[in-house]
């Protein structure tokens, strides 16, 4: 069995999004009222395109078409200002990921929080996440982010092997990544993650273990194990590299033992906490709204999930950017998804089930009016297998970024809900009983989570790779 099958950060994947027709943000306005939301920032420039990489990500641009970039999405902010003002929105977490943000110069960098922060509104204590690379990791620039309020930095290092480096394509050596890891150290941010891949060509467990111990040297609060995946359109899949599936999963063995006995907590297949005791304080998924700004960014808002058509290719990046800063709505919702009932019902299990800690089956029975067991009876074979456990727990608080009065009924398309909320979710107090991935079950997190994408989406899927695969050419890719 492999169990590298698909990494499911998210449901559906872009690739199931379609056309779509007579949509615009106002009329999901209501899904953005109040408190507790989440804003992200798409930055698509980045020095290189690492060889497993197949994000929306562009490479050798000027700084002149970085400027042109974000005069688009200054353009963008102050159309979804007219959105987010009736509704008196109120994000509490801002998100700058890409691509490499910190490639922005630093007046451009400048820009782009002057102009988000003077245009939305946030909640007090509201969160500031970005992402950075060792190249761009410099003094200046960590003195501009520390300026901005960012409480949160992540930077992916992979590996402090010279040679693991240049088979992932990265540009960055060994030593510039100890360099920019002392450089977050020492400007003192609430929060340092960094990322690491196991299964590299080449890779031993040795290796792998030698990287994460140099890792904790710096003290990083969260470390992030990733497996090497090989997708359409990442230029590996051009040079013949194949993950070990067999060679991966023991390195993920070794280094997940190795972390917990340095005082990490897992909480997910990939996500390890420093130093943090118990259990993970319960944070509901799944009916979260967030607003994307940028070209490659996706937005949620109730039922309804939307973004640029998927591209991972040099060519096809261009094209969906150069589509982007010729906008004149960006209100005008063309490329999305809505989920059906059924579709949510996967999202919310997806969403919590590979995350400790877990599914509330009372908050899944209270949201959908059926048990979890009864709408995915897979999950019987998988307690059966050793892969899930269940465990009850007093509920002290609800919780917190959860709204108090859900509401029944119609969504903005006419669909009933079953009476749950089809923008938010609520928490209430209570004994829980959860749901949990046990430790075998959270190492096949890849396996599992596959399983339980419907049928629809997953021809849609596999519809999406066929068309790409028949336009996709080594001479398109730019590393």
């Amino acid at each position: 069995m492999n169990p590298y099958i698909q990494y499911m950060y998210s449901y559906p994947h872009k690739t199931a999004y379609r056309p779509m027709q007579k949509r615009r943000l106002a009329d999901y306005a209501r899904c953005l009222t109040g408190d507790g939301h989440g804003l992200y920032f798409h930055i698509p420039f980045c020095q290189a395109k690492c060889g497993y990489c197949n994000l929306f990500s562009v490479t050798g641009q000027s700084e002149e078409a970085m400027e042109r970039y974000l005069d688009a999405a200054e353009r963008q902010c102050m159309q979804y200002r007219e959105v987010t003002d009736p509704a008196r929105t109120r994000f509490s977490e801002l998100v700058v990921g890409g691509g490499t943000p910190l490639l922005l110069t630093g007046r451009q960098l400048r820009r782009m929080f002057g102009m988000i922060e003077s245009r939305f509104d946030f909640s007090e204590g509201r969160e500031l996440v970005i992402e950075t690379a060792p190249n761009q990791t410099t003094e200046e620039k960590l003195s501009l982010l520390k300026e901005a309020g960012v409480t949160r930095v992540s930077m992916g290092i992979q590996s402090f092997s010279e040679k693991e480096l240049r088979t992932l394509g990265r540009q960055h050596d060994a030593a510039r990544a100890r360099e920019a890891l002392g450089r977050l150290k020492e400007t003192g941010f609430p929060c340092v993650n960094v990322d690491f891949i196991y299964g590299v060509p080449g890779q031993t467990v040795e290796s792998l273990l030698a990287s994460l111990q140099e890792a904790l040297r710096y003290e990083p609060d969260e470390i992030f194990l990733y497996p090497l995946y090989v997708k359409h359109g990442a230029y590996l899949t051009y040079t013949g590299v194949t993950p070990d599936a067999a060679l991966a999963r023991m390195q993920y063995r070794e280094a997940s033992a190795f972390l917990k006995q340095a005082g990490f907590r897992q909480d997910s297949m990939r996500r390890f906490v420093r130093g943090a005791a118990g259990s993970r304080e319960f944070s509901e998924c799944g009916f979260g709204n967030s607003l994307a700004l940028g070209c490659g960014g996706r937005s949620y808002l109730g039922r309804l999930h939307f973004c640029s058509p998927y591209a991972i290719t040099q060519k096809d990046c261009l094209a969906r950017l150069r589509e982007y800063e010729e906008t004149e709505d960006f209100t005008v919702i063309s490329h999305g998804i809505l989920l059906s009932e059924e579709e949510q019902r996967r999202r919310y299990v997806i969403r919590h089930l590979l995350i400790w800690p877990g599914i509330d089956t009372g908050r899944y029975e209270e949201l959908f009016h059926k048990a979890v067991w009864e709408d995915f009876p897979v999950l019987h074979e998988w307690e059966a297998q050793g892969y899930l456990t269940r465990r009850e727990t007093k509920r002290t608080k609800p919780d917190a970024g959860a709204p108090e009065n859900p509401l029944p009924g119609e969504n903005p398309d006419g669909v009933r809900n079953a009476g749950m909320n089809p923008c938010t979710g609520a928490a209430p107090g209570g004994r829980v009983t959860w749901l949990a991935l046990t430790e075998a079950g959270m190492e096949l997190s890849d396996y599992l989570g596959p399983q339980l994408i419907s049928d629809d989406v997953r021809r849609a899927m596999e519809e999406w790779e066929k068309e790409a695969g028949c336009e996709s050419s080594h001479d398109n890719l730019q590393r």
